[in-house]
């Protein structure tokens, strides 16, 4: 039942960006019956017919007339900021009601579990196989390490497996949150073309997260673009200067072959389209500096 859980979570993050509390409560089938992934009002979930827990949830909560993502950062700050594994608080202040109880079972052994991360309101990643790795009662909090990924459903065994999975997720978190926070702020609109489908979107960096200093996940670092739009702005095809002004390069614009190549260049003089909101607009400083790779690559 459990191999059956994970597949069908498997299957739902290949075919979903992201998964939503809807396509959760579908749950999966196990022998004709229809089984639950998660419990919508609890983050411990077991499901009856299973003798072990089989999920853990991290809600992303919507901060009051905030836009959720304003707080991105210190949602996530202990995975962020964590080495080997995360801490996940137990439900209430009793370490044996039922919830944290599961818990401890699933750390005495070693059961291999979901962890739906949450990504924004209502939406999440699916991390498998996790495992509690420690759970204490005095500080009602457990420990979750993450398994290797594509290695057998077993517990990591090392502190070096431990870092490099944790590794992975935090790269994973950081794609998807990123995403969703960029493309909610240019409400699903590519910021070249204004193409309005978010499935056809990526969020690129306008300075390369491998930037400790310019390349921090932010909605002011990002910028909504479809496929072909994002890999003609990261081979410096397309420039965008600080005063939000496209840039098509001589490359494009000498050429003649087809309506594509076409709508990108009509893009050269044009004008980036903007979010609402001022403090989500591409910070200025990021595009000269940016710019500049299209200058010097022209």
């Amino acid at each position: 039942m459990r191999a059956a859980a994970f597949e069908r979570v498997k299957r739902l993050s290949e075919v979903h960006a992201h998964l939503t509390s809807a396509i959760l409560s579908q749950g999966f089938e196990f022998n004709g019956q229809r089984v639950p992934l998660i419990n919508p009002q609890r983050g411990i979930f077991k499901p009856q017919s299973m003798p072990y827990l089989l999920s853990i949830k991290t809600v992303f909560p919507t901060p009051g007339r905030k836009v959720w993502y304003d707080d991105q950062k210190q949602v996530h700050q202990q995975i962020y900021e964590g080495s080997e594994w995360v801490e996940y608080a137990f439900m209430g202040q009793n370490p044996e009601a039922a919830d944290n109880r599961w818990l401890k079972a699933a750390w005495e052994k070693q059961i291999p579990i979901i962890y739906f991360l949450g990504i924004a309101p209502g939406r999440y990643k699916a991390v498998f196989p996790a495992f509690i790795a420690d759970w204490n009662a005095a500080a009602l909090k457990a420990k979750v390490a993450f398994g290797v990924p594509n290695a057998q459903m077993t517990a990591p065994q090392t502190a070096a497996e431990r870092r490099y999975a944790l590794r992975e997720v935090k790269q994973r978190l950081h794609q998807a949150s990123f995403r969703e926070a960029v493309i909610l702020a240019y409400k699903g609109r590519c910021a070249l073309s204004g193409l309005p489908e978010a499935l056809l979107l990526d969020a690129a960096h306008i300075i390369s997260d491998n930037d400790p200093h310019w390349g921090q996940p932010v909605v002011p670092n990002g910028l909504p673009l479809s496929k072909i739009h994002h890999a003609a702005f990261d081979a410096h095809l397309i420039g965008i200067d600080p005063d939000y002004k496209l840039h098509v390069s001589d490359r494009l614009l000498s050429q003649r072959d087809g309506p594509i190549l076409e709508a990108l260049k009509h893009l050269d003089g044009g004008t980036l389209h903007l979010p609402e909101r001022t403090q989500d607009r591409p910070d200025r400083e990021r595009l000269a500096q940016r710019y500049a790779l299209f200058r010097e690559a022209a």
